[in-house]
């Protein structure tokens, strides 16, 4: 990697951080909901929230308003390197093909691929951009995901617990609790869904990129604010519906807890066996719940992931601009 690959990377680790920060902040209340919402169960005779409305009545009932930010700070340190992880190696992948990372300066139309090989894939990259985006998506997926899983499921823990099981008083504590009663293996519970969820965003950034190209056509200036908002917010919408029901099963696989010395979950949902996992999980949940349940939350995330999306990717392709123009004055 040459000196102007590893600042393209560093000014995306800085971007993506930024954009990660400012938009967990942003829209904290809407993930504790829409965790909330993923979490309950639709079993008669469970205390649970009737919809969105309820939801929040019930947590400001019980929390007060910090309530809607339990869990901010696993958030925040789960964003962080979360996204500039992502963009770090999705831009990454991207220059080692040639093409200039998001928020580069160069126009829709300057595309410098490396020149044909032995290796039959460079061609075909040339030829259908889609496939380097999906190729740079899934792979900076899955490394984010891997690297940051025992943070989300930290999270995700805080976010549940109810005013009358209040295991855990911050961050720390909450790993100490979970490593001490649950075991190692608990932090990465809820990673194979989440290595699945890699589809969305294989859905979500090839689109982002060729929304972004629609919008450029021929021209060499920088899209504005609005158009990088809009091309986001379609982008981010069209995955989360197209791969909502992963979320949903990580959240159930994430809550529930199974103590060293016994197998049975607190969950209240599924009594755990041995071959507990993602696929006894999604069985016991429509079988209890029908197939609507794998779609609980889906209006509130939906409201969520526009701003969350539009903010994160507004960030850090202005932050970029910004970084690109401090190296280019350096150089």
């Amino acid at each position: 990697m040459g000196v102007s690959q590893l600042k393209w990377s560093a000014n995306s680790m800085i971007a993506g951080a930024g954009g990660g920060l400012v938009a967990s902040i942003a829209t904290c209340p809407l993930d504790v909901i829409k965790t909330k919402l993923q979490a309950q169960r639709a079993i008669q005779g469970q205390r649970g929230y009737e919809g969105i409305v309820a939801t929040i009545k019930t947590i400001l009932h019980d929390s007060g308003f910090r309530g809607l930010y339990r869990g901010l700070g696993p958030t925040i340190l789960g964003y962080l390197p979360t996204w500039a992880i992502y963009f770090a190696v999705y831009d990454g992948i991207k220059t080692f093909f040639g093409e200039p990372p998001m928020g580069g300066s160069s126009g829709a139309r300057e595309r410098l691929y490396p020149a044909a090989q032995v290796k039959g894939y460079q061609p075909v990259v040339r030829e259908h951009p889609w496939g380097l985006h999906i190729l740079s998506a899934m792979t900076a997926g899955a490394a984010s995901t891997i690297c940051t899983n025992p943070l989300w499921v930290i999270k995700t823990r805080f976010m549940t617990q109810t005013r009358d099981e209040v295991r855990y008083r911050h961050t720390l504590d909450a790993a100490l609790t979970i490593y001490r009663t649950e075991g190692p293996r608990a932090f990465y519970r809820g990673l194979v869904p989440s290595l699945l969820g890699i589809a969305h965003v294989a859905v979500q950034f090839p689109l982002y990129e060729q929304l972004k190209r629609l919008a450029q056509g021929d021209s060499d200036v920088p899209l504005t604010p609005d158009t990088i908002l809009l091309c986001s917010a379609i982008s981010k919408m069209t995955a989360s519906i197209a791969t909502y029901p992963h979320e949903v099963v990580r959240t159930r696989l994430q809550t529930q807890r199974r103590p060293l010395a016994d197998d049975l979950s607190s969950d209240g949902m599924v009594k755990q066996h041995v071959r507990g996992g993602i696929i006894y999980t999604t069985r016991k949940l429509v079988r209890k719940e029908g197939w609507t349940g794998l779609y609980r939350g889906l209006s509130i995330n939906l409201i969520r992931t526009v701003p969350n999306s539009a903010v994160t990717m507004l960030t850090y392709e202005l932050l970029m601009r910004h970084l690109n123009s401090r190296t280019a004055q350096l150089q």
